[in-house]
């Protein structure tokens, strides 16, 4: 398969396509990366809680019945502690 690319113009340009698309997704991966850093840096300075905001993204990620299902699992595990 090595000697086939080095060999064939076809599949070096096919090649060199895939690594340049790989590089924009990154270059835009990147851009999105520092946008949401920004909004949480927004949120920061007009005083909400940045580790409650991304712990409350993660739980709206979650399917509903997942999200009951491991609550009422954290609330037996904290009772039986004591925590509650």
């Amino acid at each position: 398969m090595v000697e086939d690319i080095a060999d064939s113009g076809v599949a070096a340009e096919e090649l060199k396509q895939f690594i340049e698309r790989i590089e924009r997704l990154e270059e835009e991966k990147k851009a999105l990366s520092d946008d949401i850093k920004e909004v949480f840096g927004e949120l920061k300075g007009r005083g909400f809680d940045v580790k409650a905001i991304r712990q409350i993204i993660r739980i709206r990620k979650q399917d509903h019945s997942e999200r009951m299902e491991l609550e009422a699992i954290l609330e037996l595990y904290m009772n039986a502690l004591g925590m509650t």
